[in-house]
């Protein structure tokens, strides 16, 4: 959390060391092997990990997370094949929103079987629904147990929807692409607190208060760290010398 929340701030104790702000966050030693801001790349860069996993006989599998509109890329349809062809110990996670910025799928996409094109490649797929979060768990970590077993690449699709604007805090209804009334059965069918009426009330007291104190810590950490030094701008930009 506090590498996480250092990045954000362009500090040099950031997981990029202050190098990659919000769409580089990157955490090797946790599995996470780094994102993009470039919409359908992170499909590929996930593949060639999985690769690599294979040629080092590794029992790991890979999960790549992508949304709708990164479907609609030509790296996503090549990736897609080159996993199966090498059948490669990857998921594939497209966590289906409706949205891409602005544009509804329906005005983007012919057909929105998203699972049919993943079908296509030759791999199981399945539509999940992503505010289901114990079956969601349950269901994935059955799929998970099967691509690590050998089954080679599969495909999920979560629905879900989003909530605010495409970058930022704010309501965006007031922009005319969506309305208020298609949102509202997401709102009432929120996930957090079903979940959070399934424990005690001193459970969920005690979970918010260690959340919210582990937050306060990343943020004061945050603040508190250097900016990157100007030497740090040609740093892992040429090979050094020893």
């Amino acid at each position: 959390m506090r590498a996480m929340v250092a990045e954000l701030f362009g500090k040099a104790t950031g997981c990029s060391r202050g190098k990659g702000g919000s769409m580089h966050l990157i955490a090797p030693d946790k599995g996470v092997m780094g994102m993009s801001a470039v919409v359908g790349t992170t499909v590929a860069n996930a593949v060639g990990h999985a690769y690599a996993l294979r040629f080092r006989k590794s029992d790991a599998i890979v999960a790549s997370f992508f949304g709708d509109g990164a479907t609609e890329e030509g790296v996503f349809a090549e990736s897609l094949n080159f996993a199966v062809l090498k059948k490669l110990p990857i998921l594939f996670i497209c966590e289906n929103n409706g949205y891409a910025i602005h544009t509804h799928q329906s005005r983007r996409q012919g057909s929105l079987a998203i699972c049919d094109r993943a079908r296509a490649h030759g791999m199981p797929a399945e539509q999940l629904d992503g505010n289901d979060l114990l079956w969601l768990t349950e269901r994935v970590s059955q799929v998970v147990d099967q691509v690590r077993g050998g089954a080679g690449p599969m495909f999920l699709e979560v629905r879900t929807y989003r909530w605010r604007e495409h970058v930022g805090p704010g309501l965006d209804f007031h922009l005319g692409y969506r309305d208020e009334e298609e949102a509202q059965p997401w709102l009432d069918n929120d996930a957090v607190p079903r979940l959070a009426d399934m424990i005690s009330r001193e459970d969920k007291a005690r979970v918010e208060r260690e959340v919210e104190l582990e937050i306060t810590d990343a943020f004061a950490f945050a603040e508190a760290s250097p900016y990157p030094q100007p030497a740090e701008l040609t740093r892992d930009i040429y090979k050094e010398k020893n």
